[in-house]
């Protein structure tokens, strides 16, 4: 089992869960909240190369 990256609850990340990775609604929209209000970033530009899986 995966944690929630808001507040590391156990997960389950079949697809039945329809807020995974997180473990509810609350933590969705707090983290969606984060990145409207840009508190988060993407650290560098996206590069061709984080597409592939190695």
């Amino acid at each position: 089992m995966a944690k929630c990256p808001r507040c590391e609850k156990k997960v389950d990340l079949a697809i039945k869960n329809d807020y995974r990775p997180f473990c509810s609604e609350k933590c969705k929209l707090i983290d969606f909240g984060s990145w409207a209000n840009e508190d988060n970033k993407i650290s560098r530009p996206i590069q061709s190369e984080d597409f592939y899986e190695d």
